[in-house]
């Protein structure tokens, strides 16, 4: 056994070994840099004005939200919209209004809501 052959040897295969290290960490960045460009390729623009209906969407729900509970909850009534993407939104006209991020919002386009809780007539559809 030469020791001066097995000490080449040993440098070579580590060498090798960060090479393979170095590709793989820039497959990874290229591969991450693709679904990056594709998942912001299929996000849509969302526009809001004054007065529209939107919900708003629970993140605190992700660990236990119950049995077939939703995540969004609302509607909500749009009070201003910011050119940064925050969104002032109440929940009635009288309520204070809230900031949130434009992205957590969507368009309601349920039933409308009404003020009064009452029984509902065939003549309000």
């Amino acid at each position: 056994m030469d020791v001066q052959q097995a000490g080449e040897n040993r440098l070579l295969e580590l060498n090798e070994l960060e090479e393979f290290c170095n590709q793989a960490y820039e497959n990874a960045r290229l591969y991450k840099e693709k679904t990056e460009k594709w998942h912001d390729k299929h996000i849509l623009p969302q526009h809001f004005h004054e007065g529209q209906q939107v919900l708003l969407y629970n993140s605190r729900l992700k660990l236990f939200p119950g049995k077939l509970k939703s995540r969004w909850s609302g509607p909500f009534i749009i009070h201003r919209v910011h050119s940064h993407g925050a969104v002032e939104i109440k929940k009635n006209v009288d309520d204070n209004s809230f900031k949130v991020n434009g992205q957590r919002l969507k368009v309601y386009n349920g039933a409308p809501v009404l003020p009064d809780k009452g029984v509902l007539h065939f003549n309000d559809l």
